[in-house]
């Protein structure tokens, strides 16, 4: 069985209102990662990542773009405890 990598993300920029929580959610099922994503009070967009490192590493590559109308100017990650998810969530 393959090793669990979790991180916690902040991503900010012009992140909340173009989509980037439903993005976020396809892109990180499409990679078989569970966790969540929500939109922080702050405007930027807060996410648990959860899975084989090769596919975490590559939903973070991602999430430096992110959907097309988003502008991304920061990605910060921190390693996390495994929350043990079984899918991937929008919280609100």
């Amino acid at each position: 069985m393959a090793e669990v990598k979790a991180v916690s993300v902040r991503v900010e920029g012009r992140v909340q209102g173009v989509s980037f929580r439903a993005w976020t959610q396809v892109e990180a099922q499409g990679r078989g990662l569970s966790g969540w994503v929500r939109n922080a009070a702050d405007g930027s967009v807060l996410a648990h990542l959860e899975g084989p490192g090769a596919e975490v590493d590559a939903m973070l590559a991602a999430l430096h773009k992110g959907p097309p109308a988003a502008v991304v100017r920061a990605v910060t990650v921190d390693d996390a405890a495994p929350e043990g998810a079984s899918h991937f969530d929008i919280r609100r």
